[in-house]
């Protein structure tokens, strides 16, 4: 079949020509490829001597020889030097085939066929680097062709897919890959060939020929032409990257796991709750390392016992029946909507899937696996002595639990709550069907999440152990029920921080002195914790007893300053916020979480005693916030008390500050907490605190709740102690009040004024008893005291008679001996008073003593033991 040689064909690469020789020795024909090769167009050649015309002069004369003995009928093959067209002075290389011929008339002449040597050899030399490269390659090497088949493949592609390299030809991209991988290597092949662009790093993954192993390829494929720049197929390089992919995509794990790692510092721990940190712990899990997971605390550590069963370094065995008992604090999903039937408790479902393995056993030994319903979240159950969760908590180590029935869960992990070798809890992580299961690497993971969450977790436990144990502590200082007084109205709220915050040290007191005097008292230790509410403590006791010592309110705050500086070492100073009129310690510097020793015992106070004859107050402050009071129809007034140093701090007295005050009236003592905060500073809280108070005739419980509500007190930050007080003086006609003079005779008219007031009061059964012990005190004052004798008679709740003189000697109990004719006047008051006691006045002492009201019932008589008790 005869056809023309395309362009780019392998005779213009050879450079292949050819010219013929007459009987006369010159050059008869002379071809188009010899003109190219030679550079001599046909008519400069023919007619020419071809030895004059293209041998050098030195070769010249063999030259001829060998013309000569080709026309005489031999043929000759060899090298012949000529030059180069266009290149002076540079000579080629041909490779001459002279063929004897004859002419038609039988005259012997020649035909020629020259090769281009050194373009011969430049072919040679690139096949056999390409013969080199594709061999020899350590990669695959494919060609394929235009019709997308395979062409010639190296063997390192053979052996990776099987086979000799020539039972690859006529392949396609079907025969190595499957499914959605060989559609695109196909239309990727399409592209490159259709438009020239190249393509690297195509990422292609399959299988091997009898290998279940997923491998992954990279390849680079370019369109390959002829001479003449027809694209003639399609060349492919495969690298094998399966390592590099493993080794990517451990790292990635390895990046994830450590971002992961971070992200569990900064988001676990930030509660000291148990059930929060419990759920922080699955807000990173899920779903960034497992799809469903749960937490599981030992219920003794819930309720507050002071070891969890899974204790000691010993990680201890439990319960011959199985674990202790548990509950599901935290339950997390990011699968929820195709979870199966769950059960739920007050709407909150749990997976299934998590907990195959329950206990239902009457003893040890290993359970068979079931598929069981997960607890519901805040259910208490346990696990069966033989199961996966078990014994991890028994071991504290990582136990894998088998996948569910029904092929939801494929890969579970459950990873004890282990801190300071003690087993918290369980925490369980799973993975459904179509994720990847876990892995070593991913064990320690979960190892590590746990542990971190675990330390939380027992922090938050102890830390609620010793917040409730201040709770208990500083709710059992507070005064019990409903605080009651002579002349006075009480209301009082106490509001704890909430269990974010850790318990403060505010206090409140309300305390009867006698002569139906009442103390109020509100003091805040600076600092939180049990420290704090255990300072508290001792400082409310050591105020119960100074006040019970009858002192004035300076110098009970002076005596309590030194009780304070005993407790601990004073601080730095405080600082005040400056404004018109007293100036207020800010508490802010000291309402820190790290308050040390010293600030543990620094507390502020103020102090009231209230005495209902004259409805006086007198005021005593140390460093803390100024009283408020709210008369009749007036504004509510911050009294301007001298704020004084906190307790503790010393080098300083206190200030006494007297104010009459009108029936009616309303006193406030509170604590910082319900008028500083973080967002508004403390004059925006007081002057709020007086706007609450606008409608004081309103009952006293209401007044509180509406002082608590309308304030924007951020209720948790801080402790909130309010005390608030309505005023509401002894009537005049319970009052007996006489001034007897210094002789005798008082002595009888004491028993007569007595006698004639408790008749007009309808207390005639207390008139006998009140008129000897009226008797027995009017006559120590005139025999030990001095000045004048005043007798004051005052009914509330009780009787109190009170004789008041200018000495300041205070009378001493004594027992008197068998021949003593006196001594037994004191002994007889404390015998048939139900107290009595003594304490200083301005001018001098008055001694006193209190008789219950008659109830209806008769009064019980001494016994002779009691009456010979004063012999």
């Amino acid at each position: 079949m005869w056809q023309s040689s395309p362009p780019g064909s392998i005779y213009d690469y050879i450079k292949v020509a050819s010219f013929s020789i007459g009987p006369d020795g010159l050059i008869e024909q002379w071809s188009r490829r010899a003109a190219g090769l030679f550079g001599v167009a046909a008519h400069e050649a023919v007619g020419k001597d071809p030895v004059e015309a293209f041998i050098p002069d030195e070769l010249r004369q063999d030259g001829r020889r060998r013309i000569g003995e080709v026309l005489d009928g031999k043929e000759w093959t060899g090298l012949v030097p000529f030059r180069m067209p266009g290149e002076d002075g540079v000579h080629g290389l041909a490779e001459i085939y002279v063929m004897p011929s004859e002419t038609a008339s039988g005259e012997r002449a020649a035909v020629c066929i020259v090769v281009d040597v050194r373009a011969l050899r430049l072919i040679e030399t690139d096949l056999a680097a390409s013969q080199a490269i594709f061999g020899q390659s350590p990669f695959g090497f494919v060609l394929f062709g235009i019709d997308l088949a395979v062409v010639r493949a190296n063997q390192r592609f053979a052996t990776v897919f099987g086979g000799r390299a020539e039972d690859h030809r006529g392949r396609t991209v079907d025969d190595y890959l499957t499914g959605v991988e060989a559609d695109r290597l196909t239309a990727t092949l399409e592209h490159v060939l259709a438009t020239g662009d190249s393509v690297t790093d195509l990422q292609l993954v399959g299988t091997l020929p009898g290998d279940t192993v997923r491998r992954h390829w990279s390849m680079n494929l370019y369109r390959v032409h002829s001479g003449s720049g027809r694209p003639v197929g399609i060349a492919g390089l495969a690298t094998d990257v399966t390592r590099r992919h493993i080794a990517a995509r451990e790292a990635a794990s390895a990046r994830r796991n450590l971002a992961l790692l971070n992200e569990a510092s900064a988001r676990i721990g930030n509660s000291l709750d148990l059930e929060t940190t419990a759920r922080e712990l699955l807000d990173v899990a899920v779903p960034g390392f497992c799809d469903l997971a749960s937490v599981d605390l030992y219920q003794a550590l819930l309720t507050g016992e002071e070891t969890p069963p899974g204790t000691g370094g010993s990680l201890r065995r439990e319960a011959v029946g199985g674990s202790a008992e548990l509950r599901r604090v935290a339950f997390a999903s990011a699968v929820s909507d195709v979870l199966p039937d769950t059960e739920t408790d007050t709407g909150t479902g749990t997976d299934a899937g998590l907990d195959n393995v329950l206990d239902d056993g009457p003893g040890p030994g290993p359970a068979e696996p079931r598929t069981a319903r997960a607890p519901a979240l805040g259910a208490v159950h346990h696990y069966s002595f033989g199961s996966p969760c078990a014994i991890a908590l028994r071991t504290g180590h990582v136990e894998d639990v088998p996948g569910d029935d029904r092929g939801f869960v494929q890969s579970t992990l459950a990873v004890p709550l282990v801190a300071h070798d003690t087993v918290v809890g369980l925490v369980q992580f799973s993975r459904t069907k179509g994720s990847e299961p876990f892995g070593e690497r991913d064990r320690s993971l979960a190892s590590e999440l746990a542990a971190r969450a675990a330390v939380c977790i027992d922090n938050a436990r102890l830390y609620r152990r010793e917040h409730e144990r201040a709770l208990i502590l500083q709710r059992s200082l507070l005064p019990p029920g409903d605080p009651e007084a002579a002349g006075l109205d009480i209301a009082c709220r106490y509001l704890p921080g909430n269990t974010a915050t850790e318990v403060g040290g505010d206090w409140f007191d309300v305390i009867e002195l006698p002569g139906h005097r009442t103390a109020l008292v509100v003091g805040d230790v600076m600092g939180r914790g049990l420290r704090a509410a255990v300072a508290m403590g001792e400082l409310r006791t050591a105020v119960r007893t100074l006040a019970l010592l009858d002192l004035e309110p300076a110098e009970v705050l002076s005596a309590l300053d030194e009780v304070a500086r005993g407790l601990g070492t004073p601080g730095a100073g405080t600082s005040s916020d400056a404004g018109g009129g007293a100036q207020w310690p800010s508490r802010a510097a000291h309402k820190s979480r790290e308050a040390d020793l010293s600030e543990v015992y620094l507390a502020t106070c103020v102090y009231v005693v209230y005495d209902p004859v004259t409805r006086r107050c007198t005021f005593a402050n140390a460093g803390h916030l100024p009283p408020v009071v709210v008369e009749p129809g007036e504004a509510a007034l911050l009294l301007d008390v001298p704020p004084g140093m906190p307790l503790g701090v010393g080098g300083e007295p206190f200030e006494e500050v007297e104010v009459e005050l009108k029936e009616g009236a309303l006193l406030a003592l509170y604590t910082d907490g319900l008028v500083e905060s973080r967002d508004h500073p403390l004059d925006e809280g007081l002057e709020a605190l007086r706007g609450a108070l606008v409608e004081p005739a309103r009952p006293l419980e209401d007044v509180c709740d509406h002082v608590l509500s309308s304030l924007d007190t951020r209720h948790g930050e801080d402790d909130i102690a309010l005390l608030m007080a309505r005023i509401q003086g002894l009537p005049a006609d319970a009052v007996g009040d006489w001034r007897l003079p210094r002789e005798p005779r008082s002595v009888g008219r004491a028993r007569e004024l007595a006698r004639s007031r408790l008749i007009a009061w309808d207390l005639d059964d207390l008139v006998d008893t009140t008129e000897l012990l009226v008797s027995e005190l009017v006559t120590n004052a005139l025999r030990y005291g001095e000045g004048e004798i005043r007798l004051r008679l005052l009914r509330d709740r009780t009787l109190v008679c009170e004789v008041w003189d200018a000495g300041l000697v205070q009378p001493r109990r004594r027992r008197a001996r068998d021949t003593d004719e006196g001594g037994r006047g004191l002994q007889l008051v404390g015998l048939l008073s139900a107290a009595w006691g003594s304490r200083r006045t301005p001018r001098g002492k008055t001694v006193w003593f209190e008789l219950p009201l008659p109830d209806g019932r008769p009064a019980a008589e001494r016994t002779v033991e009691e009456l010979l008790s004063m012999f």
